[in-house]
Formats: C-alpha cells, sequence, structure tokens
C-alpha cells in the first residue's frame, strides 16, 4: 500500500527508511501526516502546533523502529520547506 493524495504519490520511498510528509489539510485547517506505514491513511493535525505535533509524532515512531525517518513538510503547492 503506498500513500497518495489528491491522486499523487510523493513519498518516493527508500529501502530501509520511514518516509512521512507533513502537508495542509485539503480544507485548509490543520495538516496532515502521511506515510505508507498508516494502515488507515493519513493522520490529521489541527491547532496551531500542528506542524511541531506531527513531526514529533513522526520522530517517535521512528525511534521505536530503529532507524531514523525522513519527515518532509511541504506548503500548498507541494514544495520541500523543511526537513528532518
Amino acid at each position: 500500500m503506498v500513500a497518495t493524495r489528491n491522486g499523487q504519490n510523493n513519498l518516493g520511498g527508500t529501502i530501509g527508511c520511514d518516509v512521512y510528509e507533513v502537508r495542509p489539510h485539503k480544507s485548509g485547517d490543520g495538516v496532515d501526516l502521511i506515510s505508507d506505514r498508516f494502515r488507515y491513511g493519513p493522520i490529521w493535525y489541527a491547532g496551531p502546533d500542528a506542524v511541531r505535533n506531527a513531526v514529533a509524532y513522526a520522530k517517535y515512531r521512528s525511534l521505536s523502529r530503529s532507524h531514523r525517518a525522513k519527515i518532509r513538510v511541504l506548503d500548498d503547492f507541494g514544495a520541500v520547506i523543511q526537513t528532518h
């Protein structure tokens, strides 16, 4: 299963590494944390600390898996604005 949003697949999975994307939610309120590791789809975060909370959760999941994750924060146009 590969995570997609609006017919796009930008995760570009790499072997041995979890890849997460933080994208603006389509309603404009909050962000979605997207990964191909999520069984039921993206996780939605809202509020003033939505991006920080999504990145913190992705880092927490990667620490429990004994390898680091690649986390990309994207803007409304799909351009990468931060990496972790």
